[in-house]
């Protein structure tokens, strides 16, 4: 690595932490008024809600605007060397613009891979800390008509292949419910049929257990009848597969997300589209600060009138169109037709496009 190298690097990641600490610190203090009320109701001491809440919702929200955050830092010391003649001192020296740009690739390499591991790992334990919380503290003072009840009602999913499922309520807290019914069908006949009045989660076996239950073996010309007070039952399905909550996706760790895809797949979830967004956007927005650092070198490193601020003004245009697109292409995956994997991976596309053509009408 040349020194031109090292210098670059250095004043990419030194921005990039600046600008992300700086951001981090406004966010932290706006969330706070907002919150205050809640903070006291909770009488949780000033260091329990900084370790409970705050260290689940810093990384969450620096890992959503992660891609951002590289590229205004990428925009604002290009545009500081462009506007100090530093670039074009570096190009009439006779390294080329492809060169030139290699260090930026490296850094966006370097933080390309942070994110992805955040996202594999340390985003969902936030996550997880944060959305506890948050249902426990903060949801709760909401009023009940908004969608915020540990309380579930009428759930339908399919346990396998052949058998179904339904359960009229379910509580998330006690991990509790009533009316359970499981039905199993083969050859488009049923064959077996299981109600319970209650049920609930057993922390010590680690199966389901079952209260006042009616079960029936359908025959060919009759059925046999069973009636129990109490039975134990190891389903496929555990607490957490019926926690249908905007907070359950965002908890799990990659290779616990893939597992329970896998298990939505066989049950024909209708949130599938959503978890399946959810796993590709952890491998396609890491790939987007590359290439918004190759976007923001390229259009900062003209020497322009405006200097930075126009810089700036284009960085941000581009940023919020970026978010647009990619809002844009999840609201058609989960609600529409669209291919999840090309929801999560068209913006890097159009994009990646856009930073070629840069590239080739830039000048050298």
């Amino acid at each position: 690595m040349k020194k031109i190298d090292r210098y670059i690097l250095f004043k990419y990641l030194t921005s990039f932490f600046f600008c992300i600490i700086l951001f981090t610190a406004i966010v932290v203090v706006v969330d706070m008024s907002e919150h205050a009320d809640d903070f006291v109701k909770s009488g949780l001491s000033a260091s329990q809600i900084f370790m409970d809440f705050y260290l689940g919702f810093i990384p969450r929200i620096d890992a959503m605007l992660f891609p951002l955050f590289v590229f205004i830092s990428v925009i604002f010391f290009t545009s500081k060397m462009a506007g100090n003649s530093e670039v074009v001192a570096i190009l009439s020296s006779g390294v080329s613009f492809k060169r030139f740009l290699q260090p930026y690739l490296l850094g966006g390499l370097l933080l390309s891979i942070l994110l992805w591991l955040g996202y594999q790992f340390v985003v969902p334990n936030a996550n997880r800390k944060w959305s506890e919380f948050e249902k426990k503290y903060i949801d709760i003072n909401f009023a009940p008509s908004q969608q915020n009840s540990t309380y579930k009602q009428n759930i339908y999913f399919r346990i396998d292949s052949n058998t179904y499922a339904g359960i009229k309520g379910y509580d998330t807290v006690s991990k509790s419910g009533s009316n359970l019914s499981v039905q199993r069908i083969v050859n488009n006949k049923l064959v077996y049929n299981l109600r319970a009045m209650n049920f609930r989660w057993d922390t010590s076996l680690h199966k389901w257990s079952l209260n006042n239950v009616v079960e029936r073996k359908l025959n060919a010309i009759d059925e046999d009848v069973s009636f129990s007070s109490n039975k134990i039952v190891a389903y496929s399905f555990k607490p957490v597969d019926l926690r249908k909550d905007d907070y359950l996706k965002d908890q799990m760790t990659t290779s616990e997300l893939d597992k329970f895809i896998e298990l939505e797949k066989m049950r024909g979830s209708e949130m599938l589209s959503t978890l399946q967004v959810e796993r590709y956007n952890r491998d396609a927005i890491p790939v987007s600060v590359i290439i918004l650092t190759l976007i923001g070198a390229i259009l900062a490193s003209r020497k322009v009138r405006g200097g930075s601020g126009f810089h700036l003004a284009i960085g941000v245009v581009i940023s919020v169109s970026y978010i647009l697109f990619s809002r844009f292409s999840v609201v058609f995956a989960t609600k529409g037709d669209f291919a999840p994997w090309l929801a999560a991976w068209i913006p890097n596309f159009f994009f990646g496009i856009l930073a070629l053509y840069l590239y080739k009408k830039a000048p050298k």
